[in-house]
């Protein structure tokens, strides 16, 4: 690998500083950016969308727990898979119980949903000692209608709200055809009985999970993933899955 130059401390000290101002002016824009993310518009959820979890058939209003607010993971499981996504199994991992415990404090709850059967769902919780809330859409439109399944015959492919003309545009022609799962996040809000539909991420948003890949991002190796370019689109995630482009 090619290593960073080897400076004196006075140097150094002098590019971190540029580096510094560049970081902060990155974490103000985020702050607006979050801001202005609160402040998106909602959909109210009218259909009566049913799940299976360990106590059976619940609704999406179930999933809340109680608490105001909802954070899905979409998980990628199809059906037909034995196991669960690798990538969305990495995210999973970062999720602990303490980090669900400070969500739980501020009235959110975390689960995540996916479409294969419950019974495949349970028994790769247990493998892997996961113990976050985990529900199977089988059987749903859940998540045809919020474009984390995708499959033209069910109804036209859209992703990361980009409809056919777009996706080809943007260099992403192939998911117009595309049958299969995607990543992703969602939230809902909850007023007594009703549940709204706020915010939705794809592709390179789930980063939001990936804690250590946050950690590594400050190391000179970083990620120690192969970085592919193509109009700066595509994620050192998991460069050959493109469920992570755009």
């Amino acid at each position: 690998m090619d290593r960073p130059k080897v400076v004196s401390r006075d140097e150094w000290l002098t590019a971190r500083r540029e580096l510094l101002a560049r970081e902060k002016e990155l974490t103000w824009a985020l702050d607006g950016l979050n801001a202005d993310r609160r402040r998106l518009p909602m959909v109210r959820v009218e259909k009566d969308y049913r799940f299976s979890g360990p106590d059976g058939e619940v609704g999406l209003l179930d999933l809340f727990d109680g608490r105001r607010q909802l954070v899905l993971q979409h998980f990628m499981f199809d059906p037909s898979w034995d196991r669960g996504c690798g990538s969305c199994s990495a995210m999973a991992d970062d999720l602990s119980e303490g980090a669900r415990a400070h969500l739980s404090a501020r009235d959110t709850t975390f689960a995540a949903v996916s479409r294969a059967p419950y019974a495949k769902l349970a028994a790769e919780k247990q493998a892997r000692g996961w113990t976050f809330p985990w529900y199977s859409s089988f059987g749903s439109d859940f998540n045809y209608d919020f474009h984390f399944s995708l499959n033209p015959a069910v109804r036209p492919n859209t992703y990361n709200f980009r409809g056919a003309d777009e996706l080809v545009a943007a260099g992403q022609a192939w998911l117009v055809d595309y049958v299969g799962e995607q990543p992703g996040i969602s939230a809902f809000l909850r007023d007594g009985d009703e549940v709204f539909h706020t915010y939705a991420t794809y592709g390179r948003g789930v980063e939001v999970m990936m804690h250590a890949y946050r950690l590594l991002d400050v190391t000179v190796l970083g990620r120690q993933e192969e970085w592919e370019e193509p109009k700066g689109r595509v994620s050192n995630l998991h460069s050959a899955d493109p469920s992570f482009t755009d």
